[in-house]
């Protein structure tokens, strides 16, 4: 994710990173140098003037418009939803340390329970990003779960099982009330809810054919426009149609960056920084010493 202050509007026009220029720069080099081509045959293809107007192109544009919007709102309503989800975990997490430390005893198996609930959206971004399983769970796990979790397919709904063996345990050993224990089952299955939206959302992409139909259609209606637009603006052709491609590519690349919005992609999600984030809120609650804050790299990068 990128986190930057807003720059100068002068020094905006000029941003790389996230603009998408790098990653559609083959693209756009690809309809300039056809462009000029158009320019200097005057539209004639193998002799054949190619007679195009603008008027085709306005009213492919408004139906290309309404298609690639549908495409980008889909994209980032995938988006806003894993956000969402991600700050369920962290409210059911800081909701279940607080009933753990009020109302669960002895202390030293509170620690417990509130480190594995860091420990769980520790193991969550590791299977969202497809790292391995046991990635940054030392400490935070006792070593035969993290053994266990480390060969794993699922390994965030094995660490619930056992954040919920720790509640049976407390209320069998009197350390829990039965309501206590009622409320905070309820809270680890919002935290289960969570997860398995992150997991639709992670195993099931837009439907190909989208991409597809999109992708025909931008380069279908760039590589056409040059012939349409070289008779009324002539030697300006390139300029424009850049312009014109440069906004249909870069939505297009856009949409299909953040339609996983668990990657490290500059635009994904900040997983890295989210877990960070859950981990110096329980360990503030604990009283112990906070970690330090992630910050962005020099390229304003947050993963």
């Amino acid at each position: 994710m990128i986190l930057r202050p807003r720059p100068h509007w002068v020094h905006l026009l000029f941003v790389r990173r996230g603009s998408l220029v790098p990653r559609i720069l083959s693209q756009q080099l690809f309809i300039f140098a056809l462009s000029c081509a158009v320019v200097l045959l005057h539209g004639q293809l193998f002799h054949w003037k190619v007679t195009l107007t603008a008027t085709p192109f306005s009213l492919m544009g408004v139906a290309f418009a309404i298609f690639l919007g549908f495409r980008i709102n889909a994209s980032y309503d995938r988006y806003w939803e894993a956000r969402k989800l991600w700050g369920a975990v962290l409210v059911e997490a800081r909701n279940l340390a607080r009933q753990a430390l009020n109302l669960a005893t002895p202390r030293d198996t509170q620690r417990a329970f509130v480190l594995g609930l860091v420990g769980f959206a520790t193991a969550m971004r590791n299977q969202l990003r497809a790292r391995p399983r046991d990635t940054d769970l030392a400490g935070l796990l006792p070593m035969d779960l993290v053994e266990r979790v480390r060969t794993a397919r699922f390994a965030p709904a094995l660490i619930l099982l056992w954040l919920g063996e720790w509640l049976r345990e407390r209320r069998t050993a009197g350390e829990l009330d039965a309501i206590a224990a009622q409320q905070m089952e309820q809270s680890l299955n919002d935290l289960s809810g969570a997860l398995g939206g992150c997991e639709r959302i992670a195993n099931t992409p837009l439907p190909f054919t989208y991409s597809v139909i999109l992708h025909r259609s931008a380069y279908f209606y760039c590589m056409l426009l040059p012939f349409g637009l070289v008779d009324s603006i002539g030697i300006m052709t390139p300029l424009i149609v850049c312009f014109v491609s440069y906004t249909f590519f870069a939505l297009e690349a856009l949409s299909d960056e953040i339609d996983d919005p668990f990657g490290t992609m500059p635009n994904d999600l900040a997983l890295d920084a989210l877990v960070a984030g859950i981990d110096a809120s329980l360990r503030e609650m604990l009283g112990e010493p906070l970690p330090p804050a992630p910050v962005p790299d020099a390229n304003y990068l947050l993963t």
